[in-house]
């Protein structure tokens, strides 16, 4: 028997499935959101039903509003996150609308999605740490290759910044990091 979040998760590797860009042989999408969910897993593994969708869904068809759709300033880019943001809400609620979601469920979601409340509300915290141990496990590698090394250390603080002082203390004892970068993990 499928349950909504059986439903839900479908539609939503459905729709990544059909990202253009590949990564190990696969939608990179879909390949991000397995990533997110695995993490959701292994940090949370008591999580909610819409906290495991949101995690699931939280780059759903990134790809069809690209970064250079936008001014390629900070101001930009900003704008571009926000408007991310905003699309993946609307696109997680149409799919937890058809999977049999109520209303509080899905208006849950778009606060996730959307991170109000972030550093104040658990659960949207619980999506941003899910975010940065995917991105510090599975991209930071490559994204610190293609910028300048002078960049490093303030990309990782803001990284760090962003994670709770419980995802700040697991970062640092799963990662490996140099004390130039474990040293934003330790401050609050």
């Amino acid at each position: 028997m499928t349950t909504r979040l059986d439903h839900a998760f479908t539609a939503i590797d459905a729709a990544n499935a059909k990202d253009p860009h590949q990564e190990d042989g696969h939608p990179a999408n879909l390949l991000y959101g397995q990533r997110m969910t695995a993490e959701q897993q292994r940090l949370f593994p008591d999580a909610g039903e819409v906290l495991r969708i949101a995690c699931r869904g939280q780059h759903i068809e990134r790809w069809t509003l690209p970064r250079d759709s936008y001014p390629m300033d900070r101001a930009g880019y900003l704008q571009w996150r926000s408007e991310q943001g905003r699309r993946h809400a609307d696109r997680i609620a149409g799919i937890m609308e058809e999977a049999g979601y109520d209303g509080e469920d899905i208006d849950r979601a778009r606060k996730m999605l959307t991170k109000q409340g972030l550093k104040r509300d658990p659960e949207v915290q619980a999506l941003e740490d899910v975010i940065c141990f995917t991105f510090i496990r599975w991209y930071l590698g490559d994204f610190m290759a293609e910028q300048p090394d002078e960049k490093m250390p303030r990309i990782i603080e803001k990284t760090a910044r962003k994670m709770s002082g419980d995802g700040r203390a697991k970062a640092l004892a799963e990662f490996q990091m140099p004390e130039a970068f474990a040293q934003y993990f330790r401050e609050d």
